[in-house]
């Protein structure tokens, strides 16, 4: 059996994510306490109480979604002899840390280090080159790919997350990105509206980011992958430290290719994948790619016994 372990990105936040797993695992508790102690405030708080508005603020989504991911992989490998069988790993944006963190491609104290600096880096640049993010359904890849060239004399405007079929987001200038709802609604969109985000995530408005993204990574000595990763940039199979820390650069303002990623992993082999982390929104994209294969995730107590009791079933 080949699995995809698949981790989610910004989004997928909720308050009391990890609470239950880190209630009745000390692998999940762990977690937690290395990052309460490593970022220098208590994110387990905010992850579990909340207010909405603070863990809504990227410098805090960021980390918590990371140390969610993180904690409910750590239950997993414990729970399940990964060792028995392939795996591949891919993290959607933010995600992509996590994967790395499964991957052993750096430790967790340095994974919360690069996420709260990139969390800051990309909130920075945010309130530099204010921007928005919209999501259109329902539309082909090249209407959209025309509609955000039709609406660049508004100012930057362009195609980020290729999710499944049917579903791209894209960002850019607030006017910009207006503009380009309005055309989508007018071509037929199922849906086209614009998102509730901090920036303009993954466009050439984050470029500052990546700069700054790039000196932080020279800091860090990076391990290769225990586990092929997919990498969001380019949709390709990754297996060297030094391509993972150019392209952990790139992912900030170029494209996150998901769908295209997820296709390759289906090529590959992978029949069954679990999603690791707060909700299943990957899994919903997953299913829009692919109906033939098994999905599975982890985030709590329920989700962990049936993906355990579903895989052995599978061996």
């Amino acid at each position: 059996m080949k699995i995809g372990l698949i981790f989610p990105g910004q989004g997928s936040q909720y308050i009391g994510m990890a609470k239950e797993l880190s209630e009745n695992f000390q692998e999940a508790k762990a977690v937690l306490e290395v990052a309460n102690a490593s970022l220098g405030f208590d994110i387990s708080k905010i992850m579990f109480e909340g207010p909405d508005d603070l863990l809504k603020q990227t410098r805090y989504t960021q980390p918590a979604i990371f140390t969610a991911s993180v904690a409910a992989f750590s239950v997993f490998e414990k729970n399940f002899n990964l060792a028995n069988h392939e795996i591949i790993v891919a993290g959607h944006s933010l995600g992509e840390y996590s994967a790395l963190a499964a991957s052993k491609v750096f430790s967790l104290k340095d994974g919360l280090k690069l996420v709260k600096a990139r969390g800051e880096f990309i909130q920075n640049a945010s309130i530099k080159n204010p921007g928005a993010m919209a999501a259109i359904m329902g539309l082909e890849k090249n209407k959209v790919l025309e509609i955000c060239k039709n609406s660049s004399s508004f100012g930057v405007c362009e195609a980020v997350n290729f999710n499944c079929p049917g579903q791209i987001v894209i960002a850019g200038s607030k006017d910009a990105i207006e503009n380009a709802v309005n055309l989508a609604s007018s071509s037929g969109a199922m849906k086209a509206v614009v998102l509730n985000v901090s920036g303009p995530f993954h466009s050439v408005l984050m470029s500052e980011a990546a700069e700054n993204m790039k000196a932080e990574l020279g800091n860090y000595n990076l391990s290769n992958p225990l586990f092929p990763v997919v990498t969001n940039c380019d949709a390709q199979l990754t297996t060297t430290a030094q391509n993972i820390k150019e392209k952990l650069v790139l992912q900030i303002n170029h494209p996150v290719l998901w769908e295209d990623s997820i296709s390759l992993m289906i090529s590959a082999g992978v029949n069954v994948f679990v999603e690791l982390g707060p909700q299943r929104i990957l899994s919903g994209l997953v299913k829009r790619i692919s109906k033939a294969v098994k999905l599975l995730n982890v985030e709590d107590l329920k989700t962990l016994n049936k993906t355990i009791e579903e895989l052995q079933k599978l061996n």
